[in-house]
């Protein structure tokens, strides 16, 4: 049976407020209640309710991370880096998955509102007014990542989304490909979308290759719709010699449906993606991809959302990592 605040006052022979305030350090007791107190309360092994310590100290050790997404590389990476620093400070992480519904979305900043949690991660969505208006009158910190807002006072923790997508395709374009295609996601999504899409596009103009908009095909970031985006794009004849996908899981079907054609990578297509996830490494041939630092992008930002100062926004540096998905042509 678990124990509570009433089983230890009343073994201890004390009050209820008494053992509340050992708990929580405050003063009114002797050294001797506080030591009989403590003694009982390893006895009983009773853990002290979180939300009952901060009815006192007016804090809970708690944060907030609202996502829309927990089945990817992506995401468990970035929460593997936000554990990882709440865990140092002794801070525990009420993770909700959103699913980039705006009424679940609403409800779980409703309950963590409820669950008095000191600071909200707002994660890999754009931020609607309907969330930041909410958001701002909790009057608790909250700080963005991978994504931004020049609306509301909340800092935040990116990758610029346009020029690391520009370097993917200047990539494929130093190495001689002029037919490149691109599997990207929602064109609407101001997020992962939009910011990449334009990135393709640039590289192509500054490099004087025409554009063709039969050379984009749409997913959702994930493996199944790389898949059928790549053979969207083979359907169409387009005589691409390299695709860049705007994330690793797509990138990984598409090299799915290569391998089941018999296309051979990378000698008849190369392919770039974008994350530098395990799904990089785990690819055949071994996926050249953009790194966004995602671990530690979840580690700056919950040390942001920790600091005293939280105006301060970081948008970290991409690189490529290369490994044996492209060729020269």
């Amino acid at each position: 049976m678990i124990s509570k605040i009433d089983d230890v006052a009343r073994r201890a022979g004390v009050s209820t407020a008494t053992v509340s305030r050992v708990i929580n350090n405050k003063t009114g007791f002797t050294e001797d209640t506080r030591r009989k107190v403590l003694r009982v309360i390893d006895e009983l092994g009773y853990k002290p309710n979180a939300i009952a310590r901060g009815l006192v100290s007016q804090t809970t050790n708690t944060i907030g991370v609202l996502m829309p997404c927990l089945s990817s590389r992506f995401s468990f990476e970035l929460l593997k880096g936000i554990e990882k620093v709440a865990h140092s400070k002794n801070y525990s992480v009420i993770i909700c998955n959103t699913d980039r519904n705006g009424e679940r979305t609403l409800n779980y900043i409703q309950t963590l509102s409820e669950k008095r949690v000191d600071g909200i991660l707002f994660i890999s969505e754009w931020l609607k007014d309907e969330y930041g208006e909410i958001l701002e009158k909790l009057n608790i910190p909250v700080a963005l990542v991978a994504t931004y807002t020049d609306k509301y006072p909340f800092p935040y923790v990116r990758v610029d989304d346009r020029q690391a997508s520009y370097s993917a395709v200047s990539y494929l374009i130093g190495r001689g490909h002029r037919k490149i295609g691109m599997i990207s996601g929602n064109p609407e999504d101001r997020i992962a979308g939009k910011p990449r899409i334009a990135g393709y596009r640039q590289a192509l103009e500054d490099a004087g290759i025409e554009l063709l908009e039969a050379r984009i095909a749409y997913g959702d970031f994930h493996f199944t719709s790389g898949s059928a985006a790549m053979e969207e794009l083979m359907q169409r004849d387009l005589g691409l010699t390299a695709v860049f996908a705007a994330s690793d899981e797509m990138a990984a079907g598409a090299m799915a449906y290569l391998h089941s054609k018999r296309i051979p990578l990378p000698d008849s297509m190369s392919i770039i993606g974008y994350d530098d996830t395990l799904d990089a490494e785990m690819t055949f041939p071994a996926l050249t991809t953009v790194r966004q630092p995602i671990e530690k992008m979840g580690e700056w930002a919950m040390d942001l959302l920790l600091k005293s100062d939280r105006r301060e926004n970081i948008v970290l540096r991409h690189s490529i990592s290369v490994r044996d998905s492209v060729t020269d042509v």
